[in-house]
């Protein structure tokens, strides 16, 4: 399945039904009095969290959506029948906003949590309701009200305790595949990702995380270059970001930097997450004495996702972080 985080979509709320014009008619009652009922609401439209989705891809490729219309009202005072509403699931984490404007209307963090996007017209009132002494015999009701119509965007950013950030291809999914179950694509050239990838990484006494991997960006990510701006709302959400730099990086500072630049760049909000920067791909002991020669930032530590070397400190800090042990 493609993973795709937006989608553009239009709702149709359902009309609500017309009240009814009848009269009572009975055997000895030969001019009894109105008995017309009251039309259905329309049915709505809502958004729906769900954690059984991954994916907008559903949305991306049914862009339409309309809910049932109200019933008519019936002789003898029934009601039509409410018009069923339409339920549009979407992936835990999901932006839903008003098309036009912008607008967030809501930001679905829970599972099933739901709101209202196209609110159903009201049913008609039926003949009933408009009888008064004066007049006795109305022959008129009211027609249901239109349904609402939108267009709204829906905008998924994946919900992580951790996202894992750096340029292409130095080794993010290695290190998710090493220290959880997923199994992204790895491959030894850039833009092997090309959509985040999450894994749920276990540890300790029945404890875990969330830990993503965000595609590699590079300078003018957060403009859209290598899509890098689609890639960089994905780490919004995420309380920790861990930086990995390539041990056989000629210049990690610069790398870092332009790592920093970006986020920066695209929010001023990011920089004020919490931060690991790890030296990766440090299979040897060569490699090893390599990064403690480039260490540039006295928080820096050497990784292998092959050999598991540090992983476990990794998770240690993590965990640390997590818990607010560490500023």
């Amino acid at each position: 399945m493609n993973f795709v985080d937006f989608a553009e979509i239009e709702v149709q709320a359902g009309k609500g039904g017309d009240g009814c014009i009848s009269f009572r008619r009975e055997k000895y009652i030969p001019k009894g009095g109105p008995n017309g009922g009251d039309g259905g609401d329309g049915g709505h439209v809502i958004v729906r969290a769900t954690q059984q989705l991954h994916t907008l891809q559903d949305a991306r490729y049914h862009k339409h959506y309309k809910a049932e219309n109200g019933k008519l009202g019936q002789g003898h005072n029934r009601a039509g029948a409410k018009g069923k509403s339409t339920i549009i699931l979407v992936p835990v984490g999901t932006l839903v906003k008003e098309a036009e404007t912008g607008e967030i209307l809501a930001d679905l963090t829970t599972d099933g949590e739901e709101i209202i996007v196209a609110q159903g017209g009201s049913g008609g009132w039926g003949n009933q309701h408009f009888a008064t002494s004066v007049q006795q015999t109305p022959r008129y009701a009211n027609p249901g009200t239109a349904g609402e119509f939108r267009k709204i965007y829906l905008e998924l950013k994946i919900l992580a305790d951790v996202g894992l950030v750096g340029l292409p291809n130095v080794g993010k999914s290695t290190l998710l595949s090493a220290l959880s179950a997923a199994k992204p694509k790895i491959a030894d050239y850039p833009f092997t990702t090309l959509a985040p990838n999450l894994g749920i990484v276990k540890y300790g006494d029945y404890k875990s995380f969330v830990m993503a991997d965000i595609p590699g960006l590079i300078r003018g990510a957060h403009e859209g270059k290598g899509l890098g701006d689609r890639f960089l709302k994905h780490i919004e959400r995420t309380h920790i970001l861990v930086f990995l730099i390539d041990i056989h990086d000629e210049n990690p500072q610069k790398s870092y930097k332009i790592i920093l630049n970006e986020l920066k760049a695209f929010d001023p909000e990011l920089m004020k997450k919490k931060r690991l920067v790890v030296f990766s791909k440090c299979d040897h002991e060569a490699e090893e004495k390599t990064a403690v020669e480039k260490k540039f930032l006295k928080t820096m530590f050497p990784i292998s996702a092959i050999t598991n070397k540090n992983l476990d400190v990794l998770i240690q800090k993590i965990d640390a972080l997590l818990k607010h042990k560490i500023n």
